[in-house]
């Protein structure tokens, strides 16, 4: 059986957020699956009291880390990858809600084709993986549960993408190895170093994909910080006209046409709770004052 990846997800600052967030990688991934969160001084301590709930509960294999002092976000990301070696790591955005079925599809994804280096689900705020519009923010899935049953219908074809998007992508623990992993000198986003990344690895002639039976929900897309796009552009020149023509082009319709009538035609979900309702419901009942720190970190 093949082993799953490490799944990071980088803490943010939205307690919120990171209730559902933390709520739906229970619901949607395997027990057992290695779970890192990655704090770079970004949570209070609430962020700490509803991550020390979770690690006490969930059955997956968890460990949170939080730095002392903040080193940025793509600094610490490479600093979380690097610390994983040549694993397979599968990196969630703050705010991402994953479907049941997202891990082990996306592992299915890159094990088909040695040349996949990333793979990237569906997404309802995915820009060019995005369902059910190319390049636009949806809702929210209504109904979740139907959503990943019928994603799960989709063929394995796995279409090319101009780069992986950042609310999830599965990489490749060597190639990301080979492409020298992020590069923390020019980008300050996430958003910018992962399009970095998937172009040099698409350079050194490895697949940046789209997994079509994988969806993984988020509020909002990601952003750059200001200079990064700029700094794309000299660097990658063609980088805008390439995803011009990708939107332009359309691709990925049939496959976001196909997806619609499955989603219209699947039967009845089996019963089961909301994926997308927070976990800790009873942490907001209590007392503010209940905010002991989280677990000890491993980074200075």
């Amino acid at each position: 059986m093949t082993e799953l990846p490490i799944v990071v997800l980088p803490v943010g600052s939205d307690d919120d957020v990171l209730d559902a967030c933390l709520a739906a990688i229970d619901s949607a991934t395997p027990v057992g699956t290695r779970v890192w969160l990655a704090d770079d001084a970004r949570s209070g301590p609430r962020g700490h009291a509803i991550i020390e709930r979770w690690l006490q509960r969930t059955a997956l294999k968890a460990d949170y880390t939080r730095r002392q002092r903040s080193i940025g976000e793509v600094a610490h990301l490479d600093e979380v990858l690097a610390a994983c070696g040549a694993a397979d790591v599968a990196v969630l955005a703050a705010d991402a809600l994953p479907l049941p079925g997202w891990l082990e599809r996306l592992v299915g994804c890159l094990a088909s084709d040695g040349a996949i280096a990333s793979a990237t689900p569906w997404c309802n705020a995915g820009e060019t993986a995005a369902w059910p519009r190319i390049g636009e923010i949806a809702a929210m899935p209504s109904d979740p549960s139907r959503l990943a049953r019928a994603t799960a219908q989709m063929p394995p074809t796995h279409p090319e993408l101009p780069a992986a998007v950042g609310h999830a992508v599965l990489l490749r623990g060597n190639a990301r190895e080979r492409a020298g992993g992020l590069d923390t000198a020019s980008y300050g986003s996430w958003y910018a170093a992962l399009i970095d990344l998937s172009l040099r690895l698409s350079g050194l002639g490895w697949r940046n994909v789209l997994c079509q039976s994988a969806f993984v929900a988020r509020r909002g897309e990601g952003n750059a910080l200001d200079g990064d796009m700029d700094r794309l552009a000299v660097r990658w020149p063609d980088w805008h006209a390439r995803v011009a023509g990708f939107l332009m082009r359309d691709p990925l319709r049939e496959a976001r046409e196909r997806l619609d009538r499955l989603v219209a035609t699947i039967g009845p979900p089996p019963p089961q709770p909301d994926l997308f309702a927070p976990a800790h419901a009873d942490a907001q009942a209590e007392s503010d004052d209940d905010t002991a720190p989280a677990t000890a970190t491993r980074m200075s």
